[in-house]
């Protein structure tokens, strides 16, 4: 494996269909940030200096703030310590450990807040939220940084060895700098997730700008508000998005042939291997153990029991029936937005590429109420189909099959494009008959986790879902908030079930991108 400054990226204009493939989900980013603007402007200069400087405002961002950059830390040391562990050290069942520290993105965070919050209030508190959501999200971190370990060329490593450092030397100067891109991905999602979230910090009474968006939204129709709010966490999510672009540092690693990268001898752990295990032991229990058996617990004992199950099938339905074909529209929309931002260099694609993650930020009920606004005033015959719901998990998860697709076309040699169009192909027919091909693991992977974020995301479908259409995940939420925790945990299981899928083949293909 070779690292290759700017390799793939070219001063010359992308092609016309790219451009036009990729305004597509530009412009659709686009609208609930005018739709925030615009409700702003509507306010007036006043009511707008008015919210933003008033002390509720400034307690929403503190708590914001604490949680996300706590959640968002907390993750990076512990999946970049678990994929050390898991793909760099002679640990004792590696690849179980590695399938084990997966399973939690199979939890949905508001499941396990539910699961936690019925066992005692006292997780009911920011402390409480950071480490729950902390257990749930650390995953998007250790699967990118995993397969950035395993697919690393040691030599560098060999050159610090060679210089007198030790191994832990070594990795803080050879390791963790090649790996810097891949934990500033997974970061970045992390982080962005927390600037969204929702239904679990409602089961967990904590409050920040999503919480109150919602609330000013839903219970105080107070739009000044909850554009205000949605404001900020837009001007937060900024930063986030494009400094996450400067740890990647135009640097790009492609890989010529199937195993043209060296592996790197195993570090001996000696008798700190039982500590390691200890410590992955005790991250199991309480990332899977605690949740899954207090679910079980509540499926024999409650006074709901029962409840809803007449309903069952009909949810398990709709939960594919949206987050299938919502899967493969986001993957489509996101593809060309990672071709222009991977192959091209210029403003439009630096823009395509950095927005979907600052709407990411936006809490689903943002995106939604733009979306109506725009279907009643301008499409009214789509109002309320599940074209719109399927729209709005586009616009809220584009980042993530970003973030999946782009690892793999990293990985593809542009001068393979080049070779094709030198025997007549034409830009898009070199793009399908040789990238598409040698991006299919990413595909894969961006299709696999599409499908488990949809069947689980809560804010936008509980105000877009079509009437008479029920999912698992608004199921669980309707019975949690009427605090029948027996009648949700049959819910919860079949949405943790359902999960179980999407997450090995996310993590089969996530750990293969890089064996291409």
């Amino acid at each position: 494996m070779a690292s290759v400054s700017g390799i793939g990226r070219r001063s010359k204009a992308p092609p016309f269909w790219l451009v036009m493939a990729a305004l597509v989900p530009t412009m659709l980013i686009g609208l609930p940030i005018f739709y925030v603007i615009a409700r702003a402007v509507e306010a007036g200069p006043q009511a707008v200096i008015d919210e933003l400087f008033r002390a509720y405002t400034f307690d929403l961002l503190v708590n914001t703030l604490i949680l996300s950059v706590s959640v968002t830390t907390l993750s990076c040391v512990i999946g970049v310590g678990i994929a050390w562990l898991v793909e760099r050290c002679d640990l004792p069942g590696r690849r179980f450990w590695s399938v084990l520290a997966s399973l939690p993105l199979a939890i949905p965070a508001f499941v396990a807040s539910y699961a936690w919050s019925s066992l005692d209030g006292a997780f009911e508190s920011m402390g409480g939220a950071i480490l729950i959501l902390t257990l749930s999200q650390y995953p998007l971190v250790f699967l990118p940084v995993a397969a950035a370990f395993r697919s690393m060329d040691p030599s560098l490593e060999h050159v610090s060895r060679s210089l007198g450092y030790g191994p832990w030397g070594s990795f803080w100067r050879a390791a963790l700098p090649q790996a810097k891109a891949a934990i500033g991905g997974g970061a970045l999602l992390v982080l962005s997730h927390m600037f969204a979230e929702f239904g679990a910090l409602a089961l967990l009474r904590v409050q920040t700008f999503t919480t109150a968006i919602y609330q000013s939204y839903q219970l105080q129709f107070d739009n000044t508000s909850a554009a205000m709010q949605s404001a900020v966490l837009m001007a937060l999510c900024l930063p986030a998005a494009f400094g996450e672009m400067r740890l990647r540092g135009g640097v790009r690693t492609a890989r010529t042939g199937q195993g043209a990268a060296r592996r790197s001898g195993l570090l001996r752990l000696g008798r700190w291997k039982y500590l390691a295990l200890g410590l992955l032991a005790l991250l199991a229990l309480a990332a899977l153990a605690v949740p899954l058996v207090t679910i079980l617990y509540w499926l024999t004992v409650g006074r709901s029991i029962g409840a809803g199950l007449e309903d069952m099938a009909g949810a398990l339905q709709g939960s594919l029936m949206l987050s299938v074909p919502g899967a493969v529209l986001t993957t489509l929309l996101a593809l060309p937005l990672v071709m222009l931002a991977v192959r091209y260099r210029g403003p439009f694609g630096l823009v395509a590429d950095r927005l979907p993650y600052v709407v990411h930020g936006l809490p689903g009920l943002v995106v939604a109420l733009a979306l109506v606004f725009t279907s009643i005033r301008y499409v009214p015959a789509v109002y309320q189909s599940t074209l719109v719901l399927l729209i709005a998990y586009a616009m809220l998860f584009l980042p993530l099959a970003q973030s999946s697709l782009r690892a793999s076309l990293e990985l593809v040699p542009p001068e393979l494009e080049n070779v094709a169009r030198s025997l007549g192909r034409k830009n898009y027919e070199a793009f399908l008959s040789v990238t598409l091909p040698n991006i299919a693991p990413g595909v894969g992977a961006a299709l696999a986790l599409m499908v488990l974020e949809l069947m689980r995301e809560l804010t936008a479908t509980l105000m877009l879902v079509p009437t008479g259409v029920l999912t698992l995940a608004t199921e669980v939420w309707s019975y949690t908030n009427d605090a029948q925790y027996a009648a949700a945990a049959p819910f919860a299981v079949m949405l943790v079930l359902a999960s179980v899928v999407p997450v090995y083949v996310f993590t089969q293909r996530s750990l293969k991108i890089y064996d291409l």
